[in-house]
């Protein structure tokens, strides 16, 4: 506990902070020296660990709020009385501050630490809502995000027994495998959890190889719940846990992890762009990997493959593929429903990609059915967007109305947990890419109108 002069100003406040800076403690940290050393509430500290003004705070929370609060000197009054517990703030209020601080209200003081108590946070515009099977929506959001603060704050910070790493492994190896057919929603929800456990383990100082294993669980399991979030299409939480992946892969030092972490990153901005980001991400995961043959290997050389393609330079697009198809035929076959795996039907997933984007059709046919033939009939969304790959050539073929069909009738038949806004986005493509009027036909006028129905009803 940090100790302090008689007299707690903002002098004290400096020094406390001058001291933090030098020892390297994380902003949650400093605020409990000041809260401890200067007797002013958790709150407070927030606010001061930040060097923020009482008016500095205020208008910032006043722009959360919409300027729902008439004046900067009513906000500022407000939030006075909510650190000196004059008053106690609302529920969304408290969600407010806990963005306004990026905490959670056990950090702020505002809620009693209690196990599985969660709030709503507010959400950034423009993402989904997503309905877990056990809990609210808004406290599923509200752990998705409080679980990423707290693990990037553990991240750099030991008991664990052997006999319990080995149980932690065998968790995060049946999640890898339940990932590849299991619905995003559940599956989230597991990963959380699982996430949770290995976090508690990673609080405390352990020996060095622990601390590796444990890193490397963490990137596994951010980079399934980035990915989850991904297929939600919460964009801006996908990005977030990315992060957080990509810092727990560069404290394990796995390179391959490393590598592994950043081409699945290279998904989003494909998806969703911009393309120049999915490029630069599975360049740089190629380039990790030294071309030594591997699954993460030939992921990160496909992966920059599809994404030249689909941005126009075929020449890049096939000095990847042929560079990939040399690592992968040096892999030994591998047939392991592993979402970290990389088997053929994978491999062939992408190429229809490419060759798709490029507009060689008879090629990505081929791949298509090649690839469809591999799937088990217990799997995910892959064999779905092989069919919506296979519209996407229809459309480059100028085959609209049957492109349309086949759009349509994949995407009813994908099962509704399944049916998230990634095959939606996917789906729009093959409107996106009918040429000139055949936008308005009436079969791209159907799938437009199921594409815009609520999931309930489709």
């Amino acid at each position: 506990m940090v100790t302090g002069p008689n007299t707690h100003g903002a002098s004290c406040v400096r020094r406390i902070r001058a001291q933090a800076d030098s020892l390297k403690w994380s902003l949650p940290q400093t605020a409990v020296a000041i809260h401890e050393c200067c007797s002013v509430s958790r709150l407070r500290a927030h606010r001061l660990v930040r060097g923020l003004t009482l008016g500095q705070a205020a208008e910032t929370l006043r722009g959360l709020e919409g300027s729902r609060v008439t004046s900067l000197s009513a906000a500022a009054e407000q939030l006075r009385q909510w650190e000196t517990k004059v008053r106690s703030p609302k529920t969304p209020a408290i969600a407010m501050l806990c963005q306004l601080y990026d905490s959670d209200p056990y950090e702020l003081g505002l809620m009693p630490v209690q196990e599985g108590t969660m709030l709503p946070v507010a959400k950034p515009a423009g993402t989904v809502t997503i309905k877990p099977g056990r809990q609210g929506s808004d406290h599923f959001t509200d752990l998705i995000d409080a679980t990423r603060r707290s693990v990037d704050r553990s991240l750099g910070a030991g008991s664990i027994s052997m006999g319990q790493l080995d149980l932690l492994e065998e968790r995060v190896l049946l999640d890898r495998t339940e990932y590849v057919h299991r619905p995003p929603v559940s599956m989230l929800e597991q990963l959380l959890y699982d996430l949770k456990e290995v976090e508690a383990f990673s609080q405390e100082r352990q020996p060095a190889s622990v601390q590796v294993k444990l890193a490397e669980l963490t990137t596994v399991l951010a980079t399934l719940i980035a990915d989850s979030l991904m297929k939600l299409g919460d964009l801006h939480r996908s990005r977030t846990w990315y992060s957080t992946a990509r810092h727990a892969s560069d404290e394990s030092g796995n390179r391959d992890l490393q590598a592994r972490v950043r081409a699945q990153a290279a998904m989003l901005p494909y998806y969703y762009g911009p393309l120049e980001s999915a490029v630069s991400l599975a360049r740089d995961a190629r380039i990790m990997t030294r071309s030594k043959p591997s699954p993460t290997a030939v992921f990160a050389a496909v992966a920059e493959a599809r994404a030249l393609a689909q941005q126009g330079n075929r020449a890049g697009a096939d000095e990847r593929v042929r560079e990939a198809q040399v690592l992968f035929d040096r892999l030994p076959a591998d047939a392991n429903e592993d979402a970290f795996a990389f088997p053929r039907r994978r491999f062939l997933l992408y190429l229809s990609g490419v060759f798709t984007a490029m507009g060689r059709t008879s090629q990505a046919r081929r791949v298509q059915e090649e690839a469809l033939a591999l799937y088990p009939s217990h799997t995910g969304i892959d064999p779905a967007l092989l069919h919506l790959e296979a519209a996407l050539c229809l459309a480059h073929d100028r085959s609209a109305t049957e492109a349309c069909q086949l759009a349509s009738t994949t995407y009813m038949r994908v099962p509704e947990a399944h049916r998230t806004p990634i095959l939606g986005a996917r789906a729009r493509r093959v409107i996106d890419q009918l040429p000139g009027a055949n936008a308005s036909t009436p079969a791209a006028k159907d799938l437009r109108e199921l594409l815009e129905l609520p999931a309930a009803l489709t």
